[in-house]
């Protein structure tokens, strides 16, 4: 493991209160709260972790009358309660980075923390804060000039050019500032209605992947190699139905609670997902905590799918995988299919391998070229 030095984050980061989380009788032994290892009075021992839990209260990015909210606490309260089912995925809890001066103060102490956190070989999840702390998410990765690929969950895409609020329009600089490092944008689940077709153009002419949110909610499953793909994974409550979480009042449509769980499963079971942000839980919105208890469901799900993505074998492991050769329109590929998953993989030409569903195959194994191939060929 890396050299860690817990003086370079301690002076950013404020302990978390559990006192204040749990009920006078504390936890069982039975709930997450019993199994988190948390800094308190002493900084934890993150050897074990796979998920490391740092919350980020900033949320000037809203717009005027926002400052900084203690949604992360709600989610922990909320979190911690839930029951302990899997023994072999260990959560850390470092408490909540200080909001700076100004955001940007706020942006470069992300940055440092996640970075160091990251850098352990740790999945770092941000607990935030307003949308825009993706940017922050995102110049971990920049600032060690590591090229990536990029998966949004967001009912809009906030490239709103027009307006000055930093959640309407930071994914412009995002993918537009020089030098960039991100090699391919997916953004899942947006609303027709609240994108401009022009923006939808504009980003397929970069080769980005937009996928709408009633064709990924009638595949869903479509979207574990999309998210299995990525390197960082930024989640917008936005994306989620009102009435599954009320402080969403951007739209009353979207995923329900379910499919939100389904994905953020998914970046469990990537092995590449390394930093994953859940953002834009405004509490004064919320009813009933309805939507802390629905971001909890989903730290859950996340467990969950690193609990399944153990499970499988590394890609060299040959004995562990189905082997299909195959010819599509000319084109010699081969898929491979876990045989401990059953997910999928198929061939590019210069030989590295592109997760995949098993709807890829059946278009290969009937002549037609995957969507999926082509996009990835036309990004090259």
């Amino acid at each position: 493991m890396p050299s860690f030095s817990i003086d370079s984050i301690i002076d950013f980061l404020e302990p978390v209160n559990t006192y204040d989380l749990s009920n006078d009788e504390g936890y069982r032994d039975t709930q997450l709260g019993k199994h988190i290892a948390v800094y308190e009075e002493f900084f934890p021992d993150l050897d074990e972790a796979d998920i490391v839990l740092v919350g980020c209260g900033e949320a000037r990015g809203e717009g005027p009358g926002h400052s900084r909210s203690n949604a992360p606490d709600l989610v922990r309260k909320q979190f911690y309660g839930l029951y302990h089912w899997h023994d072999d995925v260990k959560v850390a809890d470092v408490g909540n980075i200080k909001t700076g001066a100004t955001m940007a103060d706020t942006y470069a102490a992300v940055r440092t923390v996640v970075a160091e956190l990251a850098g352990l070989g740790k999945r770092v999840v941000i607990l935030g804060g307003s949308h825009d702390l993706t940017r922050a998410q995102y110049d971990v990765y920049a600032s060690a000039e590591q090229i990536i690929e990029m998966t949004c969950v967001d009912a809009r895409i906030d490239m709103d050019m027009d307006s000055r609020v930093p959640v309407e329009n930071f994914l412009l600089s995002l993918l537009t500032s020089e030098p960039n490092y991100v090699r391919h944008y997916n953004h899942i689940g947006f609303q027709s209605y609240l994108v401009h077709p022009a923006m939808l153009e504009t980003i397929d002419r970069l080769r980005f992947d937009c996928y709408r949110v009633g064709r990924v909610k009638e595949q869903i499953d479509e979207m574990e190699p999309v998210i299995r793909n990525a390197n960082l994974f930024s989640f917008d409550i936005a994306a989620i139905q009102h009435s599954h979480a009320p402080s969403n009042n951007l739209t009353p449509n979207g995923f329900n609670g379910e499919e939100a769980c389904t994905l953020m499963q998914y970046a469990g079971m990537s092995p590449n997902v390394n930093t994953i942000g859940i953002y834009g839980f405004v509490p004064k919105r919320d009813v009933q905590d309805m939507t802390a208890r629905q971001i909890s469901h989903m730290l859950w799900y996340l467990m969950d799918g690193i609990h399944r993505g153990k499970q499988e074998a590394s890609l060299d492991r040959t004995d562990e995988f189905n082997e299909y050769k195959m010819a599509f329109a000319e084109i010699e590929a081969t898929f491979l299919q876990s045989k401990r998953t059953g997910r999928w993989w198929m061939q590019m030409p210069e030989g590295n391998y592109m997760a995949c569903s098993h709807r890829d195959y059946l278009l290969a194994a009937a002549n037609e070229i995957p969507e999926r191939w082509m996009r990835a060929m036309e990004r090259h």
